[in-house]
């Protein structure tokens, strides 16, 4: 039936399907593949996504006729129960709960109990001759219905049940007798008249629809939309409602509820893991009312309660034989919950578990073990951003804690220290060789290159102000470093050495800790715990290399963070920014000479000093990548970002023997209004080709050294923010005059690959003209993405935090690539460049080159490489895997 808008699932056979999550939302399919696997599951029926979309785009109207399908649906109900909704005498009440095609636990409302009034009730009593339990009941739907229904206030009704137990002297809601419990009854029904003016409704039609109402409208709280956003999940999908038949878990002793996994989702070990509550109702385990009780004697710990396998052993026995069915059936880890009544075991939801990374790649890795899945089912159980967490430390999972305020979760992992505000002093305390001085944070409004010494001593980075691309994000992620950027509640004193975050002051030598996954800063010190690369994460890695075609490189600046990134399957390097090596000691001032210098024979003197640095570096660099290439961007930034401040400007001046006035002014003629688009990149190597001269020629000294010592070396001289191909044609010769010199006097052999970084519109569009001259592009998709949308990556997020909540953008484009604007950018260039120069070799080296929808793009574009910081190599790994086998499942090549 095409039409068909309600699907009924009971006694066995049901009119869906497991695969039909997109209509009957997850849950709904779910309940139906249970019932055609003969599991015990109570009648009922779902209502179709199709209905949520009707009803929301026409305001809250139902289509015509499904009222009826609808009542037809609840006939077939009672038939397989053998009760009536709404009979006095044997009545049928109902669960209303909502079921999206993903899972989005607690997101969205539920209503239980529906159909008890005053004459079911006493139907109901008679049936069970159990009137605590009815009442217990009665109280749960007026109380659940108010809330959720009419829009009443909960707290309300929370008090009237306090009181009765202050008055009895009760701990528990348990503790409350049936007397107790149609009182509290009576009150909330006094309670809902007086707070909304009409009576509850008895007729329990009345009460369905009006569940069903609430149930479609809850697709739209302010809690479902967040938690869609969060996890990118569309607006237009909507939600199923379920509408089953009620068992009771709190019907006595021999009834009981729970929650269960068939693994364990923390760790991923192969044991039964959950968690039940006797005589109690299903809200009970998961709003954490009473302290719920181990579902076997395998969790169980000294002191505590029975366990189901203990209490209900033939029970146990039933659910332990559902969940091995259901694990088998799905391949997969299952999240279940099921209802005791009366002896008899009733299922009520199973779904995909939630895991940690650990988890999910212990599961991923046994199961294909098992003979549960294949390979490339186990690389896909696995997402890409999940097991970056696996990579740095992190909070201890067991931790209490409270949270001062939020950023953005820049660079992941955990950082415990003690605050200081600038580098010098984050320096100045790592070497106070105090270990508890030592550990520090650094707070600033933002970082800028020259704070990178004391970035690397701290624990953790924490700006006020900057995006997911900022200067801190993108240093930090390259340590491997926990960074949280624009927390922006945060208000700093420097001089103060404060910070205040809504009138809480944390002071210069505070402990705070930072949690890189969550951008939460937390007051005071929070356990950690370090990271465990085991064989089954090194184990899914090598099959995910099995699958991917995209190469995956690293962003690495130094020999450290390059053999880091090796050992997690870097395939070389993509970007290595020589703009970093620059902030040592002895290194700034010849830098600072050569800005400062009056003539060309000045800078080329200071220069001459710095090259036997650069050279340095580069040796460490390319022999840690032995054998693998090794892109090296010449200098990118403008000249001002190595200018000290101006009280440090007469220091300066007398270090160099130079006038201080002159030097300020010298200072003041090289700031610029808008320097991310001035005299930087190669404009810098056109008007002092001097500098780029020195680069090449350290880059080409380093590696004839290697060479003669039979080190396998292959650099690639990257020339930044070519917008004309002019540009990249006179800088190309430059670095091949020079390479081919130094190569010639040191009697080596070492290739000469010179490229540019396309990182300007114009260079995409010209792509053609500029390849001619180049043997590779690198996309820096950073910059290009801050041209071609006009935004400044370090000032754009407070608005661009709006404009993904008006829906204006899908997400952050400093983070997930805009495939729609930047995204045709780089396809234009990548194909109009290899058609101009068919040997063309692409890569793309933003930081848009470790999020799996970007990597996904890449494949797609045709690229062959991508490129990202050290500890999101492994994620790269995995998600160019992905890229290629979702392609395979959608009929793609």
């Amino acid at each position: 039936m095409p039409n068909r808008r309600v699907y009924f699932f009971g006694e066995g056979k049901a009119d869906g399907r497991g695969e039909m999550k997109n209509i009957l939302g997850g849950k709904g399919a779910n309940l139906a593949e249970m019932t055609n696997l003969g599991i015990p599951v109570p009648a009922g029926f779902s209502i179709s996504t199709k209905v949520c979309t009707y009803f929301m785009e026409r305001d809250g109207v139902f289509p015509d006729g499904l009222e009826d399908e609808v009542t037809a649906a609840i006939r077939k109900v009672e038939a397989a129960m053998g009760t009536g909704f709404g009979d006095p005498e044997n009545p049928l009440l109902f669960s209303v709960r909502s079921g999206a095609r993903v899972s989005m636990p607690g997101m969205m409302d539920t209503v239980l109990n529906i159909g008890l009034n005053e004459k079911t009730a006493a139907g109901l009593i008679k049936k069970t001759s159990d009137e605590r339990f009815v009442y217990d009941s009665y109280r749960r739907l007026i109380q659940m219905y108010a809330d959720v229904v009419m829009g009443l206030d909960i707290e309300a009704f929370h008090a009237i049940l306090d009181a009765r137990k202050k008055e009895k002297g009760a701990w528990h809601d348990l503790d409350l007798d049936a007397d107790d419990l149609k009182s509290i009854t009576a009150d909330y029904k006094t309670k809902v008249k007086e707070l909304s003016g009409r009576d509850f409704p008895d007729d329990p039609m009345e009460q369905l629809w009006g569940a069903i109402r609430a149930v479609f409208d809850s697709w739209n709280i302010p809690r479902a939309i967040s938690y869609r956003r969060l996890n990118e999940i569309p607006d237009d999908w909507g939600t199923a409602v379920n509408v089953q038949a009620m068992v009771f878990g709190n019907m006595g002793t021999d009834s009981a509820t729970g929650v269960a996994f068939t693994r364990d989702p923390a760790t991923g070990e192969r044991v039964f893991y959950g968690e039940y509550l006797p005589n109690a109702q299903g809200e009970d385990v998961v709003a954490g009312v009473r302290t719920p009780r181990p579902i076997n004697l395998a969790q169980k710990k000294k002191g505590a309660e029975e366990s189901l396998e203990e209490t209900m052993p033939p029970i146990y026995r039933e659910l332990e034989t559902i969940r091995q069915k259901l694990e088998r059936h799905y391949t997969d880890t299952q999240d279940i919950e099921f209802t005791i009544q009366d002896g008899k075991l009733w299922m009520l939801q199973t779904r995909t578990g939630k895991r940690t990374a650990e988890a999910a790649v212990r599961i991923a890795v046994e199961m294909e073990a098992e003979g549960l899945i294949d390979r490339k089912t186990a690389v896909l159980r696995v997402e890409p951003d999940q097991i970056e967490q696996l990579l740095h430390k992190r909070l201890d999972p067991a931790a209490d804690y409270d949270v001062l305020t939020k950023g953005l979760p820049a660079s992941p992992g955990a950082g415990v220290g003690r605050v200081v505000f600038t580098a010098e002093d984050a320096m100045g305390w790592a070497e106070s060789g105090d270990p508890e001085k030592s550990k520090t944070v650094l707070v600033r409004e933002e970082t800028s290159p020259e704070d990178i010494d004391g970035m690397n001593v701290a624990q953790g980075v924490l700006t006020a102000r900057g995006g997911m691309t900022s200067h801190a994000a993108v240093v930090a992620r390259g340590m491997g470093k926990c960074c949280i950027a624009g927390a922006g509640d945060i208000k700093i004193d420097y001089a103060a050495r404060t910070f205040t975050v809504d009138g809480t002051v944390v002071k210069e030598g505070d402990w705070v800790t930072l949690n890189g996954a969550t951008g939460e800063v937390i007051l005071g010190q929070v356990a950690t715990v370090d990271p465990e690369l085991s064989g089954n994460f090194a184990t899914l890695l090598e099959w995910a290399d099995e699958f991917r075609q995209l190469g995956v490189r690293t962003n690495a600046d130094n020999p450290q963070d390059a053999a880091r990134a090796r050992s997690f399957g870097a395939e070389g390097i993509g970007l290595c920014r020589t703009e970093h090596m620059f902030f040592g000691e002895e290194r700034i001032k010849h830098i600072r000479a050569m800005i400062m210098a009056s003539d060309e024979g000045e800078r080329r003197e200071a220069l001459g000093n710095l090259l036997p640095f650069q050279r340095e570096d580069f040796e460490g660099i390319l022999e840690a990548m032995e054998g693998l290439p090794v892109t090296i961007r010449l200098l990118d930034p403008p000249l001002h970002e190595f200018i000290p401040p101006d009280e440090e400007i007469g220091q300066l001046a007398a270090d160099l023997g130079k006038d201080a006035e002159m030097m300020k002014a010298r200072a003041e003629e090289l700031r610029e209004s808008n320097p991310m688009l001035g005299h930087r990149g190669c404009r810098l190597g056109i008007t002092y080709p001097e500098v780029y001269e020195m680069q090449a020629r350290a880059i080409y000294e380093a590696a004839c050294a290697l060479s003669k010592r039979g080190v396998n070396v292959k650099p690639e001289v990257m020339i930044p923010l070519v917008g004309e191909a002019k540009e990249l044609s006179i800088l190309r010769e430059l670095v091949d005059r020079v390479a081919r010199e130094v190569i010639a006097r040191e009697k080596a052999s070492v290739d000469i690959r010179i490229g540019t970084m396309i990182e300007i519109p114009r260079a995409a569009l010209t792509a053609d003209e500029v390849a001619v001259h180049a043997d590779f592009f690198s996309f820096g998709t950073n910059d290009l993405t801050q041209m071609a949308y006009g935004y400044s990556r370090d000032d754009a997020g407070p608005f661009i935090k709006e404009y993904v909540k008006q829906g204006i953008l899908r997400r952050d484009p400093f983070q997930s690539l805009d495939q729609r604007g930047v995204g045709q950018l780089v396809k234009m260039a990548a194909e109009k460049g290899s058609q101009a120069n068919p040997d063309l070799h692409i890569g793309i080296c933003g930081e848009h080159g470790g999020d799996p929808d970007s990597i996904n793009f890449c494949h797609h574009a045709g690229l062959a490489y991508v490129s990202c910081s050290p500890f999101r190599v492994p994620v790269a790994r995995l998600a160019a895997s992905h890229a290629v086998l979702k392609a395979r499942m959608r009929g793609f090549h």
